[in-house]
């Protein structure tokens, strides 16, 4: 056993309980829950947590959090540490609204950048972290996309922000994503100040827009309620000044501060494979200050920081708290939400990295697979579904769970979408082996990535299908309508007629005819009949002639009598057999009968 002088040691197992946690560092588990339901994590006191989740709440609280080791034993030291530069700090705010109401526009007015005309769809599609200097201090912004698809970037967003900026079009008013982002930012517990934008536009209507909010809460200050309203214009810079005297007073109220003489943690927002500098972050440094040559751990992946650049490409020694940094040296590629945290010694950080990767492995083990009868059943009616395998990759991870989230929630009946791989970086060779030998329809799709050339060779000799996209919409529409492609031909069948063999006629040169009653319904020249004697089904075939007395018909109705001839030169005719005359019709591929 560990003997500790001071502080508190806590043994480490699967996961550490949520009690356990709240004893070291002098909380509540209430108040842990309430920490973890901000950055997303809905958890209770009985419920274990991940060892870096631990770290970071404790670090949170102003502890310092080291791993012991010896033998197989293994715990986390955790004391008091002292704060000796506690500072104020800038705020995070984050841009969040529906669909084309202009967050990026407004963005690029107050950086000065030209951001909406680079995105494919003039659609942001991954989280970007700005700092701009204003006279009265600094202000953060983290941009959101808008998309339904990217809603756990949306959730991330929120859940890193000191400030939410809820961007509105006046002459739109109040939309899902709106509704949404407000739920985003209020289970955060994160205050709003709520932009009206587009107010030069001439049916514009900023009452409207408050009137709507108002009902989830929003009660303007001019109501007497405590959210700040901003009507602005993003295109013609108009009150643009004005909101950001209001984010820089409210963060002043907020007394938002930091402590920059500790170890630095942060989150990770965005991570990629870059060709020159490999796998690479965009971390959001929440707490003390980052350093070149700092050891950290992020998830299973550890390293030292040999380059750190800001978001304009420019090389960093420090960052402090509330900078938003570019990373490399990553021993793989962090996953987006990641805590980031910086550990004394390489040995250290190789040691926590391992041990996270050893309990996220445990977690992957105790997931539930299939124990009762329906369930194993539901699985092996899986395996009859035609399959669509995917290996899916992206240029970033913060793309990577939207995306997949939005295939598998497409509901193909009759198909079935499988991701069989997904990662970050250039379509490689592997990729094209692992797609050819998933099954003859193992399709590669590429957000914002492209294949090497070995790799679009390999695709060419071993004829599987490469799919480029930019835009979220053209890629999820584009798989939905491949799937759809899969589904088996499907029939419906509706009996137009039914009747009764009354007596059986042998012709010569013309062969059995089949005197029938129609009983029901009416019977169709051309359409398929099928005959039945004692409720077996004993032919089935094409009606190739009708005839009433004399005449030859094309249809006849209920009531009447008729000659009848089925195809396939079928004679077995007798006295009461039943007929049913019947169309059938397909189904829309993915439709519902």
């Amino acid at each position: 056993m560990f003997k500790m002088r001071k502080g508190m040691k806590i043994d480490l197992g699967p996961s550490i309980p949520i009690r356990q946690l709240s004893k070291a560092i002098h909380k509540t588990p209430e108040e842990i829950e309430n920490s973890l339901r901000g950055r997303g994590k809905v958890l209770r006191a009985g419920d274990g947590l991940k060892v870096d989740q631990a770290i970071w709440i404790a670090e949170q609280e102003g502890f310092r959090v080291r791993v012991l080791s010896r033998g197989k034993e293994e715990a986390l030291s955790i004391e008091p540490e002292k704060k000796s530069l506690i500072q104020p700090r800038p705020p995070v705010v984050t841009v969040m609204g529906h669909v084309d109401h202009g967050k990026t526009v407004l963005l690029d007015a107050i950086r000065h950048t030209n951001l909406a005309s680079q995105e494919p769809g003039a659609i942001t599609q991954h989280i970007g972290a700005y700092k701009i200097h204003l006279p009265g201090g600094d202000i953060v912004f983290l941009d959101t996309p808008g998309h339904e698809a990217f809603a756990a970037m949306r959730a991330r967003g929120a859940q890193l922000t000191d400030i939410v900026v809820l961007v509105v079009a006046a002459d739109e008013g109040v939309k899902p994503q709106t509704i949404e982002a407000v739920q985003h930012a209020q289970a955060a517990r994160v205050p709003i100040i709520v932009a009206v934008n587009k107010i030069d536009k001439p049916q514009a209507n900023p009452a409207r827009v408050r009137e709507d909010l108002a009902q989830y809460g929003l009660i303007p200050e001019e109501w007497q309620g405590e959210t700040i309203y901003v009507d602005i214009s993003a295109k013609y810079h108009q009150n643009l000044d004005k909101l950001l005297e209001m984010i820089l007073l409210l963060s002043e109220m907020m007394e938002l501060k930091a402590d920059q003489s500790r170890a630095a943690r942060g989150t990770v927002l965005e991570s990629r494979i870059d060709p020159q500098l490999g796998p690479t972050a965009t971390v959001l440094v929440q707490d003390g200050t980052l350093r070149i040559r700092d050891f950290f751990v992020c998830g299973q992946t550890f390293g030292r920081v040999r380059l750190m650049m800001n978001e304009w490409g420019k090389r960093m020694e420090t960052a402090p708290p509330s900078t938003p940094v570019q990373i490399s040296s990553f021993s793989q590629v962090p996953r987006a939400g990641d805590p980031f945290l910086v550990i004394s010694s390489e040995k250290e950080a190789r040691k926590l990295a391992d041990l996270i990767g050893r309990q996220e492995q445990g977690a992957e083990r105790l997931r539930p697979r299939p124990t009762t009868l329906e369930e194993v059943q539901r699985e092996i009616r899986k395996e009859a579904i035609p399959e669509l395998p995917i290996v899916l990759k992206v240029d970033v991870y913060g793309s990577l769970q939207p995306i997949v989230q939005s295939l598998q929630s497409l509901a193909i009946p009759g198909a079935r979408i499988t991701i069989i791989h997904s990662g970050v970086g250039a379509i490689s060779e592997s990729d094209v082996l692992l797609a050819s030998a998933a099954s003859e329809r193992g399709i590669i799709i590429g957000f914002n990535v492209k294949p090497d050339g070995k790799a679009e060779l390999l695709a060419r000799q071993e004829r599987v299908d490469i799919r480029l996209y930019s835009v979220i919409y053209d890629l999820i529409n584009e798989v939905s309508r491949l799937a759809q492609g899969l589904v088996i031909p499907r029939y419906r069948e509706e009996i137009i007629g039914r009747g009764e063999v009354i007596r059986v006629f042998h012709i010569p040169k013309v062969g059995v005819v089949a005197g029938c009653l129609v009983q029901e319904g009416k019977f169709v020249k051309g359409h398929q009949a099928r005959v039945i004697r004692r409720g077996i089904i004993i032919h089935t075939g094409e009606i190739v002639s009708l005839k009433h007395y004399d005449q030859f018909v094309d249809e006849i109705g209920q009531g009447k009598t008729c000659g009848l001839m089925l195809s396939r030169g079928f004679t077995r005719y007798q006295v009461k057999d039943q007929v049913e005359v019947f169309i059938t019709e397909e189904l829309p591929k993915g439709g519902e009968e």
